[in-house]
This record gives C-alpha cells, sequence and structure tokens, in this order.
C-alpha cells in the first residue's frame, strides 16, 4: 500500500449546500479503512507560479491505495466532482 493525497479544488466564491456537505460526509465514510487522515477544508490561499485551473485548494486528505490507479478510482465518488469541483491524486513519497 501506498499513500496518496487528495488535493480539493474548487471555486472559493462558492459554498457548500447542506446537501453537499452531507455528501461529503457520506462519500468520506465510504473511504472506510482507505482513509488515514480526513485533512481539512483549506480558507484563504495565495497561489504563487501560474496554474492552468481557476479553482483554489479548497481542502485534502490521505488515503491508502494499492497505486495511482486504485486511489483514483477513490477519488471518482468526490461529490465536488459533481458541482465543478477538481481533485487532485498525489502519491506521497516519503523523505
Amino acid at each position: 500500500m501506498s499513500a496518496f493525497v487528495f488535493a480539493f479544488r474548487n471555486d472559493p466564491a462558492v459554498n457548500a449546500t447542506e446537501e453537499q456537505v452531507a455528501a461529503w460526509g457520506a462519500w468520506f465514510q465510504n473511504l472506510d479503512s482507505a482513509l488515514t487522515d480526513m485533512g481539512s477544508r483549506v480558507g484563504a490561499t495565495k497561489l504563487l507560479g501560474t496554474s492552468a485551473g481557476a479553482n483554489a485548494l479548497s481542502g485534502y486528505a490521505l488515503v491508502d491505495a494499492a497505486d495511482l490507479t486504485a486511489a483514483t478510482a477513490l477519488a471518482e465518488g468526490c461529490p465536488g466532482l459533481s458541482y465543478g469541483g477538481s481533485v487532485e491524486v498525489g502519491e506521497v513519497i516519503p523523505m
């Protein structure tokens, strides 16, 4: 197993509805033992450099998965994807 970070990105001007918050809670529960750190929401951000995306970092979580393909499959259920958000999946490399 390897560790992966899910970096959630969304329009910072959009606030989640109660229904969306509930969907996030259900999704996190469905991740079950793969979820090793529920992470946190992210508030104000400052992007240095250039980026093609308009969405800002809005949160993160850590999961365990066999490989990038398996981690991506877990991320595909992210509720933010249904309302314009995105998830960046990256393998954590131990230092």
